[in-house]
């Protein structure tokens, strides 16, 4: 029962989602949010940990393709996150943690849903995967150079502590993800990991996150319910980046890579880790974190709409699987 109703949210993040955040408006405002703080840490490792027993880094060897490791890199690296900075400024100008949980999230590539939205719009999967953890590792290493340069003048920031934080919430549960694999592998077999273990752990993550949305909105849920109007203030920007992103990375895919290429250069750039942003806005920005996350809530939302949206139109944005035939024997 316990696996049927995480799978069920898993399922269902369109309205799981919101149900979290206002869950969380209702404890903020109905008892003291603070004695939530403890949880932020081991619920955040809880959040990153089981992606990373399921990580397949054999994807990295293999066929490369290299027009599209490109493109998803040239827009991952360098074209998204610098428009996640430029919407913070535009639209979040007069606040900076809400312009630095946009500049998180914009850094921060793919994640386990674009390997999911991939194989539902039938794109390459194997391809996804190797995006994924490319993504992973090469986003992860240049928050704190983004963050810095970026964002460092107007929110206080670590350097130390914020690379300590990575670190602590991305590369430690990497290496016992890793390990935990392996154990799982050669204790059960490889058939029986893939089939019986390895469904089951991305739903202990979407478990952590609605729990990490609940702490985020409960800790800012006074001032929210003070102010509704600032939900609303941060559709603006999340609405133009993932505009940009989806069309950007729909005509280049139409126009260099073969659809399924072109469905993973899609996903894996519309697609932001906003779980491992998530956690890091909790855990560099302190206090402070909350006000950041909530960018990243309300991202959350739009993400899996406009992904569930995209895939539905798939054949019409990018093209229809081509069909193979048989030779003409006529």
């Amino acid at each position: 029962m316990f696996w049927m109703v995480l799978g069920f949210l898993q399922r269902n993040l369109v309205w799981s989602i919101p149900v979290a955040m206002v869950a969380g408006l209702i404890v903020g405002a109905s008892a003291d949010p603070g004695v939530l703080r403890p949880l932020i840490l081991p619920v955040t490792m809880l959040m990153i940990f089981p992606i990373m027993v399921t990580l397949d880094v054999r994807a990295l060897v293999g066929t490369c393709h290299w027009r599209m490791l490109a493109a998803v890199q040239l827009a991952n690296l360098l074209v998204l996150p610098l428009l996640g900075w430029w919407l913070g400024r535009i639209f979040l100008a007069d606040e900076p943690y809400w312009a630095f949980g946009l500049l998180l999230m914009a850094t921060l590539p793919t994640s386990g849903m674009t390997i999911s939205w991939t194989r539902f719009a039938g794109g390459d999967v194997a391809a996804a995967v190797k995006m994924t953890v490319i993504g992973l590792l090469l986003g992860s290493l240049l928050v704190p150079l983004y963050a810095h340069l970026l964002m460092g003048q107007t929110v206080p920031l670590d350097l130390l502590a914020t690379v300590r934080s990575i670190l602590l919430v991305v590369f430690v549960p990497l290496v016992a993800g890793l390990i935990t694999q392996v154990i799982l592998r050669r204790s059960f077999g490889e058939s029986r990991f893939n089939r019986e273990i390895k469904p089951r752990l991305p739903s202990l993550s979407t478990l952590a996150v609605l729990a990490i949305i609940v702490i985020a909105m409960a800790l800012r849920a006074r001032v929210i319910l003070g102010d509704p109007g600032q939900l609303l203030r941060l559709l603006p920007p999340l609405v133009v980046f993932y505009v940009i992103a989806y069309t950007g990375a729909t005509l280049l895919g139409r126009r260099l890579l073969p659809r399924g290429e072109a469905l993973v250069l899609v996903f894996s750039t519309a697609m932001r880790n906003l779980s491992l942003a998530l956690a890091l806005a909790m855990t560099v920005l302190g206090p402070q974190g909350a006000e950041a996350a909530l960018v990243i809530a309300v991202a959350y939302v739009v993400q899996v709409q406009s992904a569930a949206w995209y895939v539905k139109r798939a054949d019409r944005l990018v093209g229809p699987p081509t069909v193979k035939t048989g030779p003409d024997l006529s």
